[in-house]
């Protein structure tokens, strides 16, 4: 389960390429997830999009949240933090939070770009010990990432069977390529009424969670906020799904289709 909290997180950060050059999200953004692991509705998670300054920087501050909920808490508790402070004009990480307890489980860890100097420092603050990396060109961290695709890739330069890559700054992984191939368009039938939706594929690592390579699958909107509507993953025991519960502060029109 904690992997998929993980990839929950990468994946609701999601969206692919605002039109026109116009941005996608503006403060004030919140998003809502309700999660199921086949009947029970185990957890919610949230992103917020705030606005900040670091060092005389203008940034945004996206917060993610994700807490079980009810039954499924007495089985599993968690309840995740994880911060990132990125610039508004270019996009570039200048910290990263990721503070979780999953079911004992607990890391505490901070990520500090220095792009002066070209490095970022990881503050394992539970383990006390600090990783130096050398910063490589159009790095992004775990939340960061995503809301930079969601300005900087075009929709219409996706090829369907095509992967983008991505380079990426994580405490558990290091610096490593995040990879998603692009399947064509879908209508989703959802509480909201019927969307249309970019179907990608995270590449996810088989083994003792996720049964294949290519487990997971993620459904992202196809108006201007590029939101993701869902995510579901086949795990090594059972299903896992998270459907978009809630929305506000949307700088576009959500589109839905009418009958």
């Amino acid at each position: 389960m904690r992997k998929f909290y993980i990839l929950l997180f990468l994946s609701l950060s999601l969206g692919v390429g605002a039109q026109d050059n116009a941005s996608a999200f503006k403060p004030g953004e919140w998003l809502k997830f309700r999660m199921h692991y086949g009947w029970l509705n185990a957890s919610y998670a949230t992103l917020q999009v705030n606005s900040d300054m670091i060092d005389g920087v203008p940034v945004y501050h996206v917060v993610g949240k994700g807490r079980t909920t009810g039954f499924a808490s007495i089985f599993f508790k968690v309840d995740d933090t994880y911060e990132s402070y990125f610039g508004k004009e270019d996009g570039r990480p200048y910290r990263f939070i990721r503070k979780i307890n999953e079911g004992g489980y607990k890391k505490d860890v901070e990520i500090i770009f220095d792009h002066d100097n070209d490095k970022a420092i990881l503050n394992d603050k539970k383990n006390k010990k600090k990783l130096n990396f050398t910063l490589q060109d159009s790095i992004q961290d775990l939340i960061s990432a995503f809301y930079y695709l969601r300005n900087n890739y075009n929709a219409k330069d996706l090829v369907e069977g095509e992967a983008i890559t991505l380079k990426m700054l994580y405490d558990d992984d290091g610096i490593f390529n995040f990879r998603l191939k692009y399947l064509g368009k879908e209508v989703l039938k959802t509480k909201y009424g019927k969307v249309e939706c970019h179907k990608f594929r995270p590449y996810v690592q088989s083994g003792r969670v996720f049964k294949e390579q290519e487990s997971l699958s993620l459904w992202v909107s196809t108006d201007k906020n590029r939101i993701p509507v869902r995510i579901k993953a086949d795990l090594a025991v059972g299903s896992i799904k998270a459907d978009l519960d809630g929305y506000n502060g949307l700088k576009h029109q959500f589109k839905i289709i009418m009958d």
